[in-house]
């Protein structure tokens, strides 16, 4: 924690020097650095997140320039988690950050949600939010969850701390694994943006100790610039929480 850098923080009567060094103190870890990915961590590491572990096992793609803000155009072919990391250490050289340049799963996944605080999944596959949500369920870790496609997008919160927390798999089955993806319906740039950016919301307000008591899910209309709050509820039969 830095008294210029981290002023405005300070500032803020509901974070100020405690809840700074609490988000200092706080160790992250986030799965996929695309479009959300890109926005959230971004905002985590000049924020002063201590630690931020970046995971992602695809290279940069000319295709990912238009949303994906931590490359450019001399990055294509190389390593997102590589690239990413190095841009936000230029961000904020005083945290610490790692790459994993592979898919997490099974024992590597549960080591690394037990290493860290929060979880933020910005992928873009079911299988990967089931067995990321299945890891925090099983550590009790907090997990920020977002998507993005077309005008649209949609941000979760789930939490140990929450009294009978739903978790990822009450809203969605392995029967809509179908639904579609950015390359088969396109999404507008900045939607991705909104989307990471709220999650780093989320995660800096757990970490600073001022997060909402109860589980979240909105949902985010572009073209009509509207947010929707849905209530969620835990699935009695959800075969993770339940």
């Amino acid at each position: 924690m830095t008294l210029t850098r981290d002023a405005r923080h300070l500032a803020l009567p509901q974070v100020g020097a405690a809840g700074q060094q609490r988000i200092a103190d706080g160790r992250v870890l986030l799965i996929g650095v695309g479009g959300i990915g890109c926005a959230a961590a971004a905002y985590l590491a000049s924020s002063g997140v201590g630690h931020i572990t970046v995971c992602d096992f695809d290279t940069v793609d000319e295709t990912n320039l238009g949303r994906q803000v931590l490359y450019a155009q001399g990055h294509i072919g190389e390593r997102k988690a590589d690239v990413a990391a190095a841009r936000l250490r230029k961000i904020n050289p005083d945290i610490g950050v790692t790459a994993i340049c592979e898919r997490l799963t099974g024992a590597a996944l549960i080591n690394a949600v037990s290493a860290v605080d929060v979880v933020l999944d910005g992928s873009d596959n079911f299988p990967t939010r089931f067995e990321v949500n299945a890891a925090c369920v099983a550590q009790a870790r907090r997990l920020v969850s977002g998507s993005a496609i077309r005008f649209e997008g949609q941000l979760a919160v789930f939490g140990p701390d929450f009294t009978d927390s739903p978790c990822y798999a009450c809203l969605y089955a392995e029967a809509d694994e179908s639904l579609g993806d950015c390359a088969g319906n396109g999404v507008l740039a900045p939607v991705p943006g909104v989307i990471g950016t709220l999650m780093a919301v989320e995660t800096l307000k757990f970490l600073a100790g001022v997060a909402a008591p109860t589980p979240l899910l909105r949902l985010y209309d572009g073209t009509a610039s509207e947010f929707r709050h849905l209530g969620v509820s835990k699935r009695p039969d959800c075969p993770v929480c339940a």
